[in-house]
């Protein structure tokens, strides 16, 4: 079925109004669950073919969050779904004011490949539990990953109202000439550019999840056995191919010694390997190679080899690096550590601010106001203190960037209200007006209304 179709087809079943029901959107959203948790096997299998993750990983990164962000769907989702009443004023009395939330409609889910199953499906819960119908076109780099999406999803649910497109730009470049009543990407800058203009042809709300640099500040005092483990963890989790990656480490002069020392202890102890899964692949080869060109081997302490035929880089880490350096020309999105220090905060805030605005942070101190200084004066999607990553973790945190990491945000609630239009009514009594408001507009009239004003 040609695209056009397909959306023709959803916006007819979202116009017969089946999908408002929260009883619909509840049997959906279960049914999403119970296929997920029934081909875990399938899931595992499918992700490691096409870059070695490893099912204690897939599930962690990729399942788990999915099957909180159902169950906290569920469990939430009568309260999200309820008319809000608010304030009348004296204009608007004698009368109820409510907010009413409904579905924007048919929506287009664009997922990426680093997370095939998360970043998709994510955004597909969100959208069940506003009430909109899907096309969901997944990634073309996870060929098993995501013809398995397509598989599981066309045998469980209706075409009219959950759809998988596969392909490539082709098919996506089809896609985006439709006209949505919301679109949701995750990938890329120059590609979120092209989502969002396309999307404007047709005034489509977006929520765009992108990436960027984002940085990692070690204070002068921090608490380097733990900051450190976490750290590496949140680096060279799934090869370091993920959109909240530390990209690059900013260390206080004063303890940089010791840090390098701790990162590349921590990184040894850790023993990654692709052999065991702790390591996985690059995606593909082209990704390898722009890896590859990004390392400088007069600047690395550690690690440093690869195998391009098998998609492998070591865990590398890289000191004395610059902002001149070409690792920190682009998004690094693979298992590079570039490590700089600073002396003095403020020129930190300054370079860092002088940069596009990363999608996460990360700041690892114990000194109150130095976390409050960088919360406060850099912007920054979400981030974390004394941790890496894990706020993605927290379903009631929304998830999304700022500037050119992102537009608009999800999880939650939050992903629920992105799928929703606010709609605003005021129910009025009927009884006799002042008549205030009507003709003739004199002089003693408009007198009543600034005494209204100024009371």
């Amino acid at each position: 079925m040609i695209t056009s179709q397909i959306v023709q087809q959803q916006r007819e079943f979202f116009n017969s109004n089946a999908t408002k029901a929260i009883s619909f959107r509840l049997e959906q959203l279960r049914q999403l669950k119970s296929v997920l948790q029934s081909n875990e096997s399938r899931l595992f299998s499918a992700i490691h073919q096409d870059y070695g993750k490893g099912e204690f990983d897939t599930f962690l990164t990729e399942l788990y969050i999915i099957y909180d962000e159902i169950d906290t769907a569920v469990r939430q989702l009568p309260e999200w779904a309820s008319r809000k009443p608010t304030d009348s004023n004296m204009l608007t009395s004698p009368g109820q004011s409510f907010i009413m939330p409904e579905p924007l409609g048919v929506s287009l889910v664009i997922g990426p490949w680093n997370y095939p199953y998360q970043l998709a499906l994510a955004p597909i819960v969100a959208a069940m539990a506003a009430g909109c119908t899907v096309v969901l076109k997944p990634s073309e780099l996870t060929v098993h990953s995501s013809g398995l999406l397509a598989e599981l999803l066309g045998k469980a649910f209706d075409p009219a109202y959950l759809s998988v497109v596969s392909g490539g730009v082709a098919e996506t470049t089809e896609l985006l000439e439709q006209r949505f009543d919301m679109i949701f990407f995750t990938g890329s800058v120059p590609v979120g550019k092209i989502v969002y203009q396309a999307a404007a042809k047709h005034l489509t709300p977006v929520v765009l999840e992108l990436g960027g640099k984002s940085p990692v500040i070690i204070g002068p005092d921090a608490d380097l056995e733990i900051s450190v483990k976490r750290l590496v963890w949140a680096k060279f989790l799934n090869g370091g191919q993920t959109c909240i990656a530390p990209d690059y480490v900013c260390v206080h002069a004063s303890i940089a010694d010791e840090f390098i020392a701790k990162v590349k202890h921590e990184i040894e102890s850790a023993a990654y390997s692709v052999d065991d899964d702790s390591l996985v692949q690059i995606v593909n080869r082209r990704n390898t190679e722009r890896l590859v060109n990004l390392i400088d081997p007069n600047k690395v302490v550690l690690g440093g080899k690869w195998n391009v035929d098998d998609r492998v880089i070591e865990p590398t880490v890289m000191v004395g690096v610059t902002w001149n350096d070409k690792v920190m020309q682009e998004e690094i999105f693979g298992p590079l550590l570039p490590i700089m220090t600073y002396t003095d905060i403020d020129e930190l805030i300054r370079e860092i601010k002088a940069r596009p605005k990363p999608l996460s942070l990360y700041l690892f101190t114990r000194d109150e106001d130095l976390k409050e200084k960088i919360i406060g004066e850099i912007s920054f999607g979400g981030g974390c203190i004394n941790e890496a990553v894990m706020h993605i973790a927290n379903g009631h945190l929304p998830f999304g960037g700022v500037g050119d990491s992102g537009i608009g945000s999800y999880h939650g609630e939050q992903g629920f209200k992105s799928f929703s239009h606010f709609k605003s009514v005021l129910d009025k009594q009927l009884v006799s007006d002042p008549d205030v408001k009507y003709t003739p507009h004199t002089t003693e009239k408009l007198s009543m209304l600034r005494q209204i004003t100024a009371a």
